[in-house]
Order: C-alpha cells, then structure tokens, then sequence
C-alpha cells in the first residue's frame, strides 16, 4: 500500500492522517502539533486511503460516536505502545491522571515517564492522551494545544456534569 495522506477539517482545524505502509493509521496531526515529523515523510496526499478513519473523526466530532474502530499502527517503543494501549481504555467522558496510568503499569513512580509518553502519541484524538489530566485534574500538556484539550474535554463530558456547572 505505501506510506500516504490526507488532510481534512475538523472543529479544531485542519487534521492530517498518515497512514503507515500497511494502510493502518499511523497519525492524526495537528496543524500546530508539537513533534509533529516533517510532512515530507508523510507520503503522497491520498483521500481515498482514508475513508473510514474521516467518516469516524466526523460521527465523534457529530456526538454520534464515543470509541473508534479502525486498524492503528503507531510507532513507538514498547513502553510508549504499552501507554497508547492504556489510554484506548479510557472510556469516552472520562479521565485519568499520569499517576493512576502509572499504578495500572505497576509502578507509581512512572508518571513523568507515562506523560512523556503521552505526549509522543502520534495518533490524536482517536488514541486519547487528552483524557489523560494532572493529579488533582489539572489541565496540563497537550500536543495541539490546551485550547485544543479543553475543547475535546468538553466535547466529551457527560450531558449531565455541564448542567452542574452551570448551577
């Protein structure tokens, strides 16, 4: 299949999806994105290669769709895949701290080492480090930006805990 891509509009901008050369979605950047690789590594632009991963983005971002079924390929070393595993987990409208993360790979002095993995995850949104919040949950680090964090935050919050924040 090859390495390509495609950009598409999202509520948070412009997103780019790379594929990886099995044709499983290797990235979702932003346009801003910290770590983002140049985008001469990301092949040449094919729409076609990412129809599911579009219609997917576009029901999540609907409020018709709160997990993701699509084949993935990020690159990582195992400590970060096994990170990227964890956040998947996380269900849709809920968080986690970088501690908690650390407990669930038996160590509690893995935080710093889970948040920088986190940060390194190439696959936004749809693997979702931005369910991952400081200790008393903070809002702190994101690779598109905090603006971008809250947004997807708020996106996913339960009907019912935005009612309780406007009373």
């Amino acid at each position: 299949m090859g390495v390509s891509h495609s950009v598409i509009d999202s509520p948070l901008g412009e997103l780019t999806l790379v594929s990886a050369e099995s044709g499983a979605l290797a990235a979702v950047y932003f346009d801003e994105h910290k770590r983002r690789p140049d985008a001469d590594t990301f092949g040449p632009r094919d729409a076609s290669a990412f129809g599911a991963v579009t219609e997917q983005l576009g029901e999540y971002f609907a409020g018709t769709r709160t997990t993701f079924d699509l084949q993935l390929a990020p690159t990582g070393n195992d400590f970060q895949l096994r990170v990227w595993a964890l956040l998947r987990e996380i269900p849709f409208g809920e968080t986690r701290s970088y501690g908690q993360l650390a407990l669930e790979l038996g160590d509690r002095n893995l935080s710093q080492a889970v948040g920088a993995a986190n940060g390194k995850n190439p696959i936004s949104i749809i693997v979702p480090c931005h369910r991952v919040v400081g200790a008393h949950g903070s809002l702190v680090g994101y690779a598109g930006g905090l603006d971008r964090k809250r947004f997807l935050l708020t996106h996913e919050e339960p009907a019912e805990a935005s009612l309780e924040r406007l009373f």
